[in-house]
Formats: C-alpha cells, structure tokens, sequence
C-alpha cells in the first residue's frame, strides 16, 4: 500500500536584516522594509523590526507577510532611527505564534538589547533547562530567546556587548546567523561551522548585514563580503572591526542553500547560486542522460536545473508550469477535498509543451513524495508521454538538525523505499538523483566546506539526542498541572 505522504516541499529558512547609519538622510526602517521583502522566501509565517532610536528602542513583529505587516500607515509611525534590525521567520523551533516573532527585545540593568537569528541550535533544551533551574523567565518557545538570554548573563559580567557575544559562542551550538543591536553598536555574528549564510553590504557610507546578498542590493546597496564562518563583525562609531577567535574550525554550509533555499541572484560564501543551480542540471544530464524531446523545470528552484540539464544534453528547454504568483505560503485550504487540489492552484501544466513529448521534469529534491507525484499526474493528463525525473539533490536519508525542518526520517520517502519503488509512487518511467559527489561540486568558488548530512548522515557536529521541534511546547504541557 502506498503511503500518505505529508507535504512536499522543505520549509524555508529564517531571513535577517540589519542596518546602521552614518548618513543623516538614510530611512533606516525603509532600507530595512527593502531588505525583509527581498529575504521574504526564507519565512513567511511572522516578520518583525526592532529600531534604535539614540539608544530608545521601538519594536513590531506580527504574524504575517512583510507587506502585511509592515504597511504604509505603519511604517509613517515607526521612529526615524539611527539603527534597525528585522527578520522574516519560519519556525523551525516554536510554534507559529506571535510571542515568537522576531526580533526579540530584552531590556536589562546595562540597557537594551535586540536580536534576530537564523538557525537551529542543537543545545538549546539543555540551555533552555540551565536557565530555569537558576530564575530565569522565558515568554517564547523560540531558541532565540535562549540565545539572548545566554548574551545578556554574560553582558553582566563583561566590558562590551561583543565580549558577551565572543563569550556565548563559546556555550553555543549547531547553526545561527546573529545579528545583535545594542545602543551604540550592530554585531553580526556567524557559528564556527557557517550553517547558514551571512553577509555584509554598504549603503553609500551606511553598514548593512543581511542572509542573502540579494537584500543588500535590493535595498540599494552593494555587497562587500561574506561574514566568515565563527567572526564577530561589529559596526559603531568607530567604523568596523573583526573578532575571529572562533573562527578556523571545519566548515559546513548547508549545501540545500545552493540547491532550494537562497534566492538564485544571491552570492553565497563567493558561489553563484543560480550558476550552481545550473551546474546541478548539468551533472544531472552527466550521471542521467535520458531520451527525450524537452526537458522542464519544476517553479521556481528547478528551473535553473532544468537549463543546465538542457544546456548539457542538448534537449530543448521549455516551460512546463505556470506557476500562479498570487499564492503564497499562507494561502487558506479550506476542506479536505480542496487541499488535494492545492497544487493544481499553485502550478498548472502547459499542455502546448508536453503534449506528444517525452518529458525530463527536474525539481531541486524529493522530500516526501506527494506533491511530485501530483505535478506527474497533471503532466500525463496534459499528454505526455514520458515523464523521466530527475532531482538535482541525492536522495533526502537524514534529518536536518540546523535549520531545515525534517526531523525524522518517518515521513522520507527515499528514506523507505527503494528506487524502483519510489519510480512506482510517483508514475514515472525514470527517476533520477543527483550523486552526493555531483551535488559537492555545484558551489563552484565557494569559500567554505558544505554539509550533506541529510544525504548521508555525517554532520560538520555532533547531533542533538532529541529531535522534537516542539520540545518546549511539550514540556510546557507537561507542567501545566504543576
């Protein structure tokens, strides 16, 4: 019997932003409204500015999409600011709820404190367990908020906000992209393995820090450089300086980066990600060629794969999909029978293409399996007749301890079945993965190692004893009747 396979897709990352002024005429809380919006793939579910307004700090986070947020009556009331920091948030630990919204605020005896992250630590329960037994109060279920709590005890005892920073690396670990804001000064700060991606920009003389160098331009900036995997980068008055005694370990960048989450015109630890995205089609027609007339890319990662594949084997490329732009993450399924027709709403073939022709569909993975199975369906009913696919990732085996939302390997169709019996799953004539060895090798340029423990179970570190993403709102229920 088949299985009932959950959603296809993995979830998208979290998004930070942050900026600080030396230009009198800069509109901080604008630039940084330009910055979310261009990082608005990382997370759709809550969005959040924190703004410095000569040391007073005003904040607003909602569920939401950041244009739903952050309106025009909304953004006129927000303070001018010397300084501001946002994000965007999918909730890899805590719920969907506002409490969790970024950035978090933390006022305390030396003054206030702002952070947003983009990560998953893997001690952050035990974190979490160590702060409580000692006083400390907790009013998310969010990581995040331990981390700010782990920098604001060491704030006390230290002479500056980067030392209590320096000093809270030394306790964290797993993946986390920081940006913190102090009064007078903007710290970015990367986890020694650089999980996840981090940059710095210039505004004119202005400083910026953002995930992904596409929101650095988008708001009208240019890129400067990546911050390096284990650096403190801290902008104040002075200008710029580096801490980097974390930095030397052995890297990890998560590889699925280049693959589904950045956005194709970012720059990521000095690779292209659309030219790797390209470089995975390629070798995708290297280790699979295939007889067809057309080969076509699943909206919107697959597309760039699809080119390369085409671009190396010589078969015509064409667009299979229409996706329908208009539908977000937060699109509303309203029964059971409407949901089965969710992604029919999002992407409707297009017959002219595939009608008559052997198809070779690529998309950037196969997670759990429904979804494709679906886009196959709607490809053989549109009358082709073929359908060969082809995933530029190698098989999805592992869970993703840092930030990718896959925790178990229960619902991982390749993780159960064999090839031959996910070809059957999915009505396919050929399937295909990209080889570990092939997917290393996309990155062309990049600076750092990268992670593909989801395709073979070795991580840069060690992994966590529990997996539960909710393992905060558990025990929160546990207690209840204490």
């Amino acid at each position: 019997m088949i299985k009932d396979y959950l959603d296809e897709k993995l979830h998208e990352e979290c998004g930070v932003f942050g900026v600080y002024r030396r230009d009198a005429d800069l509109d901080v809380v604008g630039t940084t409204y330009y910055g979310l919006y261009a990082l608005q793939h990382r997370g759709q579910e809550s969005c959040g500015m924190a703004v410095n307004d000569d040391g007073v700090f005003y904040k607003r986070r909602e569920l939401g999409l950041v244009n739903d947020v952050f309106t025009k009556d909304v953004l006129e009331t927000m303070p001018r600011g010397n300084m501001c920091i946002g994000h965007c948030r999918y909730a890899t630990t805590g719920v969907p709820v506002r409490s969790n919204a970024q950035p978090f605020v933390i006022r305390h005896i030396k003054g206030p404190m702002a952070l947003a992250h983009n990560g998953n630590l893997t001690n952050s329960a035990e974190l979490r367990s160590e702060f409580e037994l000692s006083g400390a109060i907790f009013h998310s279920t969010s990581d995040t908020e331990v981390i700010a709590y782990a920098i604001t005890r060491e704030r006390l005892s230290s002479d500056s906000i980067e030392q209590a920073v320096e000093q809270t690396m030394d306790r964290l670990k797993g993946a986390y992209s920081l940006v913190v804001m102090s009064p007078r000064k903007l710290i970015a700060a990367r986890d020694p393995q650089g999980f996840r991606p981090l940059c710095i920009g210039k505004l004119g003389e202005n400083d910026i820090i953002a995930s992904e160098s596409c929101a650095i331009t988008a708001a009208g900036g240019e890129f400067v450089r990546d911050v390096e995997p284990g650096e403190i980068v801290v902008f104040d008055e002075n200008g710029c300086r580096s801490i980097r005694t974390h930095c030397g370990c052995p890297t990890g960048l998560c590889v699925f980066e280049y693959v589904y989450i950045a956005r194709p015109d970012s720059v990521v630890d000095g690779a292209s990600v659309h030219r790797a995205r390209r470089r995975a089609g390629a070798f995708l027609a290297l280790e699979h060629p295939v007889q067809a007339d057309v080969v076509i890319g699943v909206p919107d990662s697959g597309l760039d794969a699809a080119l390369g594949y085409s671009q190396q084997s010589g078969i015509p490329y064409g667009i299979g999909f229409l996706k329908n732009k208009y539908i977000g993450r937060t699109f509303i399924q309203p029964n059971q029978k409407l949901r089965e027709n969710t992604v029919r709403i999002k992407l409707n073939p297009i017959a002219d293409t595939v009608k008559g022709r052997r198809v070779v569909l690529v998309d950037d993975s196969i997670v759990r399996g429904t979804t494709s199975r679906q886009i196959v369906q709607m490809l053989r009913e549109a009358g082709a007749t073929e359908v060969h696919f082809l995933s530029s990732a190698p098989e999805f085996l592992y869970p993703c301890y840092f930030g990718v939302d896959v925790d178990s390997r229960e619902n991982l169709i390749a993780a159960n079945h064999s090839l031959e019996e996910m070809r059957g799953i999915l009505g396919v004539d050929s399937l295909g993965f990209l080889s570990v060895d092939g997917v290393k090798k996309i990155a062309e340029g990049c600076k750092c190692g990268l992670c593909t423990g989801c395709f073979t179970g070795k991580y840069p570190v060690e992994p966590p004893k529990s997996t539960e993403k909710s393992k905060f709102e558990k025990k929160i229920s546990e207690n209840i009747n204490d």
